[in-house]
């Protein structure tokens, strides 16, 4: 009768090292291959297929566990008091996160929809929503436009920020302070004519 719990626990040791695994070989190398992860999580492939029938379902896996905890992450960040201050802070907050798990997100481009990377971020995105809702009500933010559009811009402009970092366009410690003076500009509602 103890066979059955056993490896049910062993099952849940294998799933948890090959998503440590897979996070830090695809956090590194965002083309890392199945065996390279099978082996850097110390089981073979037929074990890591067990659990994750392809390499999309790995992927995504994988990018869910890392937006969950980008997400626990972000919820010390204080979003209260003036928005534009608070937007600079959740800027710099995500900025760090996005930048070290660029990779990831590149592996998540190579296999998964658009429409699920993006839907992933939904919790993220809805602290964004809130912060320009926020904003909005004070007048710090405009209301000329769709509101789904300033957090598009928002999440848009946060990962092109990472690819230019990446080609070594852009200084990661620029970025923060970047995106945040981009934000503002597209978000500040024009005075007068």
């Amino acid at each position: 009768m103890a066979a059955p719990r056993a490896q049910r626990a062993d099952a849940r040791r294998n799933i948890a090292a090959i998503l440590d695994a897979a996070t830090e070989c695809l956090a590194r190398d965002p083309e890392m291959s199945i065996a390279g992860i099978a082996a850097a999580a110390g089981v073979g492939r037929i074990t890591l297929y067990g659990h994750f029938k392809t390499r999309a379902d790995l992927v995504d896996a994988v990018l869910v566990r890392t937006v969950q905890q980008c997400d626990e992450i972000l919820d010390a960040t204080d979003t209260s008091g003036d928005p534009a201050g608070a937007l600079g802070r959740l800027v710099a907050s995500s900025w760090q996160l996005v930048h070290q798990f660029r990779n990831i997100l590149l592996a998540a481009q190579r296999e998964l929809p658009a429409e699920r990377i993006r839907g992933v971020h939904d919790r993220i995105l809805s602290r964004v929503q809130s912060l320009i809702e926020q904003g909005q009500r004070a007048g710090t933010f405009r209301r000329d436009l769709p509101q789904q559009w300033l957090i598009t811009t928002a999440y848009s402009l946060m990962h092109a920020a990472a690819e230019d970092t990446a080609a070594g366009r852009l200084d990661a410690d620029d970025a923060a302070g970047l995106i945040t003076a981009t934000l503002l500009a597209a978000f500040t509602p024009h005075q007068g004519g």
